[in-house]
């Protein structure tokens, strides 16, 4: 509120250039986005997609079944990975041939990952789809949430980058014509200005 007051007062200072009022005047407007716009952006924004992953979260829930798959065999590993975050996740996982039956009745083999320590003859849970063809966990609420969280605050994020970056080039442009004006007046100063016989 202080900036506020300090502002209006300084409107009416004869050293004050048109520019200088309209650098403070995007400054402030600026300010004024980023505390309103920028934070309602990123609710909406949240807002948003936290509908649309919810939904898609009940699609795949409901498009989705949980079974239950045997391990006929163990597969042999790959070839040792120099790469120690490629080679971390091949040590969560165990690749196993086997075989399930799928929600519609239909018998299926073939690879598939599964915990570490898994041994042929083993269960493991496993998601397919209604005819039995492996999918991936549906998504879940908490992620779901976490997820729209992030959306929100990457639209407030470049909503702020947005407003700062219009007021960085109205700045940018007031200085190039304040340059201007500068180079003008000293060219009609001329040579003399500031020496003692100058206008004599």
């Amino acid at each position: 509120m202080r900036m506020i007051r300090g502002l209006w007062r300084w409107r009416h200072n004869p050293l004050r250039r048109s520019t200088d009022l309209v650098e403070a005047t995007a400054t402030l407007i600026a300010v004024l986005l980023m505390l309103t716009v920028a934070p309602t952006v990123g609710v909406v924004a949240g807002s948003i997609a936290h509908d649309a992953l919810v939904k898609a979260a009940r699609e795949q829930r409901a498009q989705r079944y949980l079974i239950l798959a045997t391990v006929v065999k163990v597969l042999p590993h790959p070839p040792v990975d120099s790469d120690p975050e490629t080679s971390s996740a091949r040590d969560a996982h165990r690749r196993v041939f086997a075989r399930w039956t799928g929600p519609d009745g239909s018998k299926h083999r073939g690879p598939l990952g599964t915990h570490p320590g898994a041994d042929p003859g083993e269960r493991f849970h496993l998601w397919t789809d209604e005819h039995g063809r492996p999918r991936g966990r549906p998504l879940d609420t908490a992620t779901a949430a976490t997820h729209a969280v992030l959306a929100g605050i990457g639209a407030t994020a470049v909503t702020v980058g947005l407003v700062d970056g219009t007021r960085r080039l109205v700045v940018w442009r007031l200085m190039r014509r304040r340059y201007a004006e500068w180079d003008t007046a000293w060219a009609r100063a001329g040579q003399d200005w500031g020496r003692a016989d100058a206008g004599s």
